[in-house]
């Protein structure tokens, strides 16, 4: 939830037939959709902020150690893994950021840090472990069939033995689930490529428009606009209804729908822009609110509780980044 929003002041009448003007403008700015999917993983940088600052240094220096891996494709693995949490333990004794097994840990584990131990728990150890075992997979399975990147993915999850028995991507609900999500968000984590242009969509401005017909409705919290929540949105509600409306489904809470698609700076922000605010700028768990960039530095969004959906501007020193949707 948002804790302070500004005031939109003045001049209601023109800023809605300004934003009008921006919806239909929208659709001819449509070039396409940003493709998130598998292709060669070797190169490129991580967007800003796209992962927590710690590990950024990390991801980044290690997510190139071969030419099936990439930052983006690493910080996607790691976000799928454990969701860049150090401490996470599953119930099959998966340990750390990495998810490393014991067994595997043993074989595989690095002394990332050259602090003479390999310690699972230490993400300046399982970071380039994780990489140099997503290296060693892909070599594994280079002759298998198919994209090398799925490949090396699969057999991380479900072991190289797997990938080659079955000549892919092995038929494991769990595997395939794993390597789609990754592939899917590792757009997410790249820095835009160097010409500075992204793709917009035409579901952007159906997004805008379903939006704005739900201006004036009040603000509750974890609603989701429907008939129990007497049609009222929180902010991430909102956004999710918005572009589930034009075909995109977007996880449920702010924190999670920044991972949905690539980065546009500032400058390069278009209508259908999803924006962000966080508690902390350089770390993207602490996004706290979300609203949908409708142009001219204004947003659609669900502030908080006793307040209504509205326009409110975007330039406020909780601004964190933009992201935009990408279907898939």
């Amino acid at each position: 939830m948002r804790k302070v929003l500004y005031v939109v002041g003045g001049g209601v009448g023109l800023l809605a037939c300004f934003m009008a003007l921006l919806v239909v403008g929208v659709y001819g700015a449509a070039a396409g959709l940003l493709g998130g999917g598998s292709g060669s993983g070797s190169g490129g940088r991580l967007a800003t902020n796209a992962v927590p600052a710690e590990y950024a240094d990390l991801i980044q220096r290690y997510g190139n150690a071969c030419p099936t891996l990439s930052p983006a494709i690493l910080a996607a693995q790691l976000n799928q893994e454990s969701g860049f949490n150090a401490r996470a333990a599953s119930s099959a004794n998966a340990q750390g950021i990495a998810q490393f097994i014991p067994s595997t840990w043993a074989a595989h584990g690095l002394d990332g840090n050259g602090d003479g131990v390999a310690d699972v728990w230490d993400p300046a150890d399982a970071i380039p472990s994780a990489a140099s075992y997503d290296c060693i997979l892909a070599e594994d399975v280079k002759d298998v069939p198919g994209d090398p990147v799925a490949n090396m993915l699969a057999a991380y999850n479900a072991g190289p033995y797997a990938v080659i028995k079955y000549g892919g991507v092995p038929p494991y609900e769990e595997t395939r689930n794993y390597v789609e999500v990754i592939l899917r968000s590792a757009a997410s984590f790249a820095a835009p490529e160097t010409d500075g242009r992204l793709a917009t969509t035409e579901q952007a401005a159906g997004a805008i428009e379903y939006a704005q017909d739900k201006l004036g409705t009040p603000y509750l919290w974890g609603g989701d606009g429907t008939p129990e929540d007497g049609g009222r949105f929180d902010c991430s509600g909102l956004t999710k209804a918005a572009f589930a409306s034009v075909g995109i489904e977007l996880p449920r809470v702010a924190n999670d729908q920044w991972a949905a698609g690539p980065h546009p700076s500032r400058d390069q922000l278009a209508p259908g822009d999803l924006v962000f605010f966080a508690y902390d700028l350089q770390d993207s768990r602490s996004i706290h609110h979300v609203g949908i960039y409708v142009g001219g530095g204004y947003m659609i969004n669900a502030p908080y509780t006793g307040a209504e959906i509205r326009y409110d501007p975007i330039d406020s020193p909780d601004y964190f980044g933009a992201t935009r949707p990408t279907a898939g």
